[in-house]
């Protein structure tokens, strides 16, 4: 069980190194570029820096349950774009969605 939880904690360092290591580049890059300059304003918009966040982590960690919340903190966050990228189809889609993910996340936690 000590080897388990090593390994969590290693991969929860290498996960917040490699954010922090994209967060650095992303800023870096946007004052010697300009992102805004050059239309990519959402690149280094403040909301994306969850999302970013989340991609990490699901990709780094082995226990993918930190990265699924943050992409669903983004998600929640972010409703107002995600209902304007899925146009009249969000209104019902969307809630749907959070809806039945919501019932299978109680559904394997009460198992």
């Amino acid at each position: 069980m000590g080897t388990a939880k090593a390994n969590n904690n290693r991969d929860t360092y290498k996960a917040t190194a490699v954010t922090l290591i994209l967060f650095g580049l992303l800023y870096l890059a946007d004052r010697i570029v300009n992102f805004s300059s050059v239309g990519l304003a959402w690149v280094v918009d403040k909301d994306n820096f969850l999302l970013y966040t989340a991609l990490v982590f699901l990709l780094l960690k082995r226990d993918k349950s930190v990265g699924l919340v943050l992409a669903g903190l983004w998600l929640v966050l972010n409703f107002g774009l995600i209902t304007a990228l899925l146009g009249t189809m969000s209104a019902y889609l969307l809630p749907l969605a959070l809806l039945v993910t919501g019932i299978i996340l109680y559904l394997i936690s009460t198992k």
